[in-house]
């Protein structure tokens, strides 16, 4: 018998290779060309150059590139004409007319970044990293459907607001918010659930310092008729019509302890029990919670319940104030000028160089919120064919940013703030009148008729005591 050998060669499949990221440079002169593209290969980074926008077109596939980095000053066509043709490949403007208003223009038209020449070669290689790092991590949070939602931003603080986001929304994790006044925390829980498997169902979002303390139970967890005085019928609370969605309480550390000890059932059984009543019902509510106050503070001092706060504290996140956020500041003003222009039929407004200067160095202790407020007032009070001034915003760059003390709560002492003389009402600012008119009046208003003599909300009249330092009595 003749036995036939066959000999198979096998091929064992290759882990492959993690290609190296493309660059391609766009710069006239010879020398800084060269010098890039040496400074980009000791970096890892496979470059190659080309002296003017026809010559990068017509030798080059831009779309094969991770990053462009182009001159803004080129013979022939300026280096932002390369915006528009490299479609989603990010480039990255250099200019030798380093100024605020080349920047802002840069940006406006879509450049990922610019950076000065000459340029520190540490500084560029940390924006390449940063650039290309951001195209892989948070590239689906610059969408159209979450600029929709308001969710504007680029900074290194924000992609991480964005990760943590996009990695929690789809689990059903209660999360706590964590934020100064006017950062968006509401903005950001509305992200969450949008972003999650609840997105067809409600979200229900409570401010839990503009209830008054003795209807808060009702509201949340709803009544039955003739539970106290004035409960004329039934009535299904908030909790309830989140029921299958998202609940979002803003400023959690607000909330009494008697209603906290309801929230924790909620939360531990799955069940709501309305004021009144014997029976309890099923419900299936993803909690999101937000607050600017320290709550292991208040856990301390016996203000809030310790076992609720290790419950909805399974992921922390951290909204970073408007501070804090670089050139998000500039984005977040031309989108809010576009904003309103468009809404009052005001078209071709600017900003002017000087009011460009003082939305980038003013401290913002409003936030969004404030910034909101500046430009809505600037846009009703701009003429025509006028660009902007730091005048219209209404801000005043000489006033010492107030510190809001996230660990304590409103312990700011008389003598910050001006004395109270009868005497002499004049000169008054309106921050002044409005401490002044709170003190001499909340031993005999409650907290909705000091709102309504001011002319505000309740959660108006609460958030301005914050920036104040206003304590709230117990008789109000």
């Amino acid at each position: 018998m003749i036995l036939s050998l066959r000999v198979v060669k096998l091929t064992l499949p290759s882990h492959p290779r993690m290609p190296m990221q493309r660059i391609l440079i766009v710069e006239d002169e010879e020398v800084i060309r060269h010098s890039l593209l040496k400074l980009l290969d000791r970096n890892g980074y496979e470059a190659e150059a080309a002296a003017n926008i026809q010559d990068a077109t017509q030798r080059f596939s831009l779309e094969n590139y991770s990053l462009i980095i182009s001159d803004l000053r080129l013979p022939g066509a300026p280096g932002t004409d390369l915006i528009k043709l490299a479609g989603d490949v990010p480039v990255l403007i250099m200019t030798s007319y380093a100024s605020l208003r080349s920047a802002v223009d840069t940006m406006k038209l879509g450049a990922v970044d610019y950076i000065p020449k000459p340029f520190d070669q540490k500084e560029l290689i940390s924006s390449i990293k940063r650039i290309l790092s951001a195209q892989n991590t948070v590239k689906e949070f610059h969408s159209p459907t979450h600029a929709s939602r308001g969710m504007i931003g680029n900074s290194t603080p924000m992609k991480e607001v964005f990760n943590i986001i996009h990695k929690v929304a789809p689990t059903d994790a209660t999360v706590l918010i964590h934020g100064e006044t006017g950062t968006g925390k509401e903005l950001a829980a509305k992200a969450i659930h949008n972003e999650s498997h609840r997105a067809q169902a409600p979200i229900i979002c409570v401010n839990c310092a503009a209830i008054p303390d003795t209807l808060i139970e009702a509201e949340l967890f709803g009544h039955e008729k003739g539970a106290f005085t004035g409960a004329h019928e039934s009535r299904t609370g908030l909790v309830a019509a989140a029921d299958g969605g998202t609940l979002f309480l803003d400023e959690i550390g607000e909330l009494p302890l008697e209603a906290q000890a309801r929230l924790l059932r909620v939360l531990q059984e799955g069940e709501v029990r309305p004021i009144g009543s014997v029976k309890s019902r099923k419900v299936d509510v993803r909690l999101v919670t937000a607050t600017h106050r320290n709550l292991q503070k208040l856990c301390r001092e016996g203000r809030f319940r310790e076992d609720l706060y290790y419950r909805i504290n399974v992921v922390n996140l951290n909204i970073p104030p408007l501070r804090e956020r670089g050139k998000d500041i500039l984005e977040i003003a031309e989108y809010l000028l576009e904003k309103y222009s468009q809404r009052m039929g005001r078209h071709s407004l600017v900003l002017a160089p000087d009011a460009i200067q003082a939305i980038t160095t003013y401290a913002w202790p409003g936030n969004i919120r404030e910034m909101e407020n500046s430009i809505q007032r600037a846009v009703i009070l701009c003429d025509e064919n006028q660009a902007i001034s730091h005048d219209l915003l209404g801000i005043d760059l000489t006033l010492v940013e107030i510190d809001e003390d996230q660990d304590t709560e409103f312990t700011a002492s008389e003598s910050t703030r001006k004395p109270l003389d009868k005497d002499t009402p004049e000169g008054l600012s309106l921050e002044d009148y409005f401490t002044r008119f709170v003190l001499e009046n909340q031993h005999a208003m409650s907290e909705t008729e000091l709102a309504k003599k001011l002319g505000i909300s309740r959660k108006c009249l609460w958030e301005r005591r914050q920036k104040l330092g206003i304590p709230r009595t117990k008789s109000a």
